[in-house]
């Protein structure tokens, strides 16, 4: 009996260490891109790719470890997450608005063009037109302008909401050209 509960408290501790020693595994650097890009569903194959970048990346506060292709399309996503989850208001006040001023070139990389504009316009409330890199400057700032830019960022929501261009769609084209920047 008394072997008994020593192996399974030995069981149990196996269990623990390996439970815990998991979490600083590195994530896997491939995908199968292959199989994603088969996906019918362009939104959901572009989620699986964010969803690997995000890990890779620390959840962008290691940006630098991802590839330009790889930023591209990161950064275009939390875009989307954001303005779906709370407006361009949300966007700013999040760290994915440290990238606010490179996702309207990046949107143009990808052909989105109409959302570029939507976001130029929505950038343009900040003071000459930049929106700090800085979050907690951007914050501060943030206070000073949303009142003037609060309707200004409603009708950009709303336009954004519009989906005049297809960015999922166009993200999956931007991944086949750039495939291996992905692989």
């Amino acid at each position: 009996m008394r072997n008994t509960i020593k192996l399974l408290f030995s069981l149990l501790i196996l269990i623990i260490a390996m439970g815990i020693f998991s979490i600083f595994k590195k994530p896997n650097k491939n995908i199968d891109l292959d199989k994603i890009l088969k996906n019918k569903r362009s939104d959901l194959a572009i989620m699986e790719i964010d969803e690997h970048l995000n890990k890779l990346s620390n959840y962008c506060e290691d940006i630098e470890k991802l590839n330009k292709s790889q930023k591209i399309l990161i950064i275009i996503e939390n875009l989307e997450q954001e303005i779906n989850n709370g407006g361009f208001h949300q966007f700013y006040f999040n760290s994915s608005g440290d990238f606010a001023n490179e996702t309207v070139e990046y949107l143009k990389i990808i052909k989105a063009e109409k959302t570029a504009n939507i976001v130029t316009t929505a950038n343009k409330q900040w003071e000459n037109g930049i929106v700090p890199k800085d979050r907690t400057e951007r914050q501060i700032a943030l206070e000073t302008i949303e009142i003037k830019a609060k309707p200004i960022w409603e009708q950009c929501d709303n336009n954004f909401y519009k989906y005049q261009d297809n960015i999922a769609e166009l993200l999956i084209e931007f991944v086949k050209q750039n495939r291996i920047d992905f692989e």
